[in-house]
């Protein structure tokens, strides 16, 4: 052994090289125990390898888990020699893997680096410096040369001998990107229709449920004397339930932000994370991913999700770098052409947009706000984009601007390590699209009732000018999603024992059968007796008139801190925070009530100081505000709660999906879960 050690170094002093290739003994991977199962290799890494190393499928890039094994804090993100910064896995030499330290000292598995450089990066991911020799594996069909006399090899197995070449040596060049790409992105997948093929399929699909709707009023009776200006109707719609059926195949793309801010671990997190995306699409979904820093390329056209389909995302993902400034506005406008020009189209489309830092290309940094008029770069129809604000360093005003524009969201990644959490949390609800299109309709019944106002947050709400009929655009709904309006009405004197004050109708168009579905009306009533004593106001209604209270106050401190004035939105805050105490559910410890106080907390304590809200209290606000606008769950760092996903919004597909994440790392390697189809096991929302 010594001698080969010594043949070996006097190999290197004759070539002159500055890295190093250790080779492993040959020992299996099993001389890794029970360790090795709590470690990810990158896909790039696995799909370098021969079909002799033992892996059969490609895995997505998951860092080694903490001790609760569910978080990688900021912290204990690994950054030191001993961690691979591509798959995240330990480096010991003698422990199954080559090692290779290029001229600028940081130091890789072979496998993982020689994956890199199969597509064309030749610069460090740590450094961003320039190599001139780089590692490749002997079977990279690509290249064809015969192995020169500075070839360097050691005493290791076939499959995985190497070689190091010099850079302007090779016939390639490293991946760019593309000089002319069409001038239309129409070279998208076809579809592939689903047909209900058995009688059994025809009859579940004839028995999918509809929407549910519900109304309370604030009182259930008034006296005939009486008559109330601002009297509350609360509509309550909640979406059919997850089923054994066919659910609405989706057209996904996903805009990253690759700058040189997201290399190292974040680059390596994404990745992580976009391998669980693409392992937990379907067959029939479709997807094109668009990477982002000075300017924008498409790593792929939009395609399907298929075995095959799957193989060559997770290799084009796996082989990003990072580098270069941020422009926000061309990874848009590419991801927008793709929807826009795609030839065919799935029931369900959307964008999420991730990106770790400012516009540097398109917002000048001496100015305040967002500048940029976002809806003009949105695609012309209707498609939300999820956008995800990672780090502290983001512009959170630009990406919630564009989610509000859009329909979509906006979260805030404050812990790097529930990246993959909050990607898996979003498309949980996007696999279980079960509405689209829903309208809500609200016409008044009694000649003496009128339309004061309608609180539907962020859905488009519009009143006749004569105030006797009204209309909401509800967008689409995830399986068991619910939605709250407030209606404010004016109750006229009567002599009558019950007045029939509105009805609510209901309209929407059903992803998988594509019929327009148009529920019967429902009519609200109160009773009218001659005397009577106003009992305690509808719980339901009440504890919904604080939702819509509690986001106005954070709308109003949000606009007030903005203006400098961090005090007077402190204060905004803890006004709403006593009201809140004295409401009917507020005093009754309503869940809802006591999430709202806890969240308007946590934002007070963001406001503490300028430096704070600039690092995290305006993405956090912005998170929420677009939480509860929409009534859809988001991500947000929470420092009152262990699980920062977990909000008031949530379906029963996003926590499966949330679940399946953080379930991930814990246990040996094992091929992806389907998406769970069906959700009729599972406890109901209350």
């Amino acid at each position: 052994m010594a001698a080969m050690e010594s043949a070996w170094k006097r190999a290197k002093r004759a070539l002159g090289l500055s890295f190093c290739a250790h080779p492993p003994h040959r020992s299996t991977f099993d001389d890794f125990g029970d360790s090795f199962s709590d470690v990810r290799l990158s896909d790039a890494s696995l799909s370098a390898a021969s079909s002799d190393s033992g892996y059969r499928a490609l895995i997505p890039t998951t860092p080694t888990p903490t001790s609760s094994g569910l978080r990688i804090s900021k912290s204990k993100a690994p950054t030191s020699k001993r961690t691979c910064t591509i798959c995240l896995g330990p480096m010991k030499p003698g422990r199954g893997q080559a090692l290779f330290t290029a001229e600028c000292s940081h130091e890789f598995h072979f496998q993982c680096i020689s994956s890199n450089v199969k597509h064309g990066n030749y610069i460090c991911p740590i450094c961003r410096s320039n190599w001139k020799e780089i590692p490749l594996h002997k079977t990279i069909p690509s290249l064809h040369f015969n192995p020169p006399k500075s070839t360097v090899r050691g005493p290791h197995p076939d499959d995985l001998m190497t070689m190091v070449r010099r850079v302007d040596s090779l016939n390639i060049r490293p991946c760019r990107s593309p000089s002319t790409e069409p001038g239309l992105f129409n070279d998208d997948d076809a579809i592939e229709k689903h047909l209900p093929a058995t009688t059994k399929e025809l009859q579940f699909s004839s028995e999918r449920k509809s929407v549910e709707i519900k109304t309370y009023t604030e009182f259930t009776a008034l006296p005939q004397y009486a008559s109330l200006d601002d009297f509350s109707i609360l509509v309550h719609i909640r979406a059919p339930r997850a089923s054994s059926n066919p659910r609405a195949p989706v057209d996904l793309v996903t805009i990253l932000d690759i700058s040189g801010s997201m290399a190292g671990t974040k680059l390596a997190l994404l990745k992580r994370a976009m391998g669980f995306v693409i392992q937990n699409l379907g067959p029939l979904d479709r997807l094109s991913v668009i990477a982002f820093s000075s300017t924008a390329r498409r790593l792929f056209h939009l395609r399907r999700m298929s075995d095959s389909g799957r193989q060559l995302a997770l290799t084009a993902v796996n082989s990003l770098m990072a580098g270069g400034g941020t422009n926000i506005v061309e990874g848009l406008k590419m991801g927008s052409k793709v929807i826009e020009d795609r030839k065919y189209k799935n029931p369900v489309s959307s964008i999420i947009l991730l990106s770790d830092g400012q516009d540097t290309y398109n917002v000048s940094p001496n100015t305040k706000g967002v500048r940029i008029d976002y809806k003009t770069l949105l695609p012309t129809r209707y498609l939300p984009v999820h956008a995800f604000g990672f780090g502290g360093d983001h512009d959170s005003a630009a990406l919630h601007s564009i989610a509000e524009a859009s329909g979509g969201t906006f979260s805030f990644i404050e812990d790097e390590g529930v990246i993959q959490d909050a990607f898996a949390q979003c498309i949980g609800g996007l696999l279980s699209v079960v509405v689209q299109r829903m309208r809500v309709s609200v016409e008044c019944v009694h000649a003496g009732v009128s339309l004061c106002s309608v609180k539907s947050g962020s859905y488009a709400n519009l009143l006749a000018g004569d105030g006797r009929s009204g209309s909401i655009e509800a967008g689409d709904l995830y399986a068991d999603e619910e939605r709250d309006f407030l209606i404010s009405v004016k109750v006229p004197r009567t002599s009558n024992e019950e007045t029939v004050l509105v009805q609510v109708g209901c309209s929407y168009k059903d992803p998988v059968s594509k019929e327009t579905v148009n529920l019967e009306p429902t009519k609200v009533s109160i009773q009218r007796p001659h005397n009577v004593v106003l009992e305690m106001v509808s719980i339901e209604v009440d504890r919904q008139r604080n939702r819509v209270r509690a986001a106005e106050a954070m709308a109003l401190a949000r606009a007030t801190a903005e203006k400098g004035t961090l005090v007077e939105a402190v204060t905004t805050l803890e006004e709403e925070r006593l009201r809140l105490a004295k409401s009917v559910s507020g005093q009754i410890g309503d869940r809802l009530c006591l999430s709202l106080d806890a969240e308007l907390k946590e934002m007070q304590e963001r406001m503490a100081s300028r430096k704070r809200y600039e690092m995290s209290g305006r993405a956090y606000v912005l998170s929420g505000l677009s939480s509860h606008s929409w009534q859809r769950a988001t991500a947000r760092g929470d420092s009152t709660d262990s699980d920062s996903l977990v909000q008031s919004y949530q379906t029963p597909s996003m926590a499966d999906m949330l679940h399946r994440s953080q379930t991930l790392a814990l246990g040996p390697l094992r091929p992806p879960v389907r998406p769970v189809r069906s959700a009729s096991e599972r406890p109901q929302r209350k």
